[in-house]
């Protein structure tokens, strides 16, 4: 999976905020904020990660059964599927 071209991550006033730019800025309408765990998921998205690759980088992360890991990276990737601003499996 990968983040589509367009979207940016940026820090501003100590929240992670993903920003639509150029043309994207006419299909996404929203604004999406990340804490630090979506920000590190976000970081391996744009390097082209696999679902089971940030699943076993939130286990190594925090200690956490697989399929918690799991379950929380399919409602990320779901969220950022909904808001078009990566590219689905």
């Amino acid at each position: 999976m990968k983040v589509k071209s367009g979207f940016a991550l940026k820090k501003i006033a100590g929240s992670w905020v993903v920003l639509a730019l150029g043309e994207r800025t006419l299909d996404f309408t929203g604004m999406l904020t990340l804490n630090e765990t979506g920000r590190m998921l976000w970081d391996l998205l744009v390097e082209g990660s696999t679902r089971p690759a940030l699943a076993e980088a939130l286990v190594s992360e925090y200690d956490i059964p697989i399929e918690l890991a799991q379950a929380d990276v399919n409602e990320f990737l779901d969220s950022l599927i909904s808001a078009g601003c990566l590219e689905a499996e």
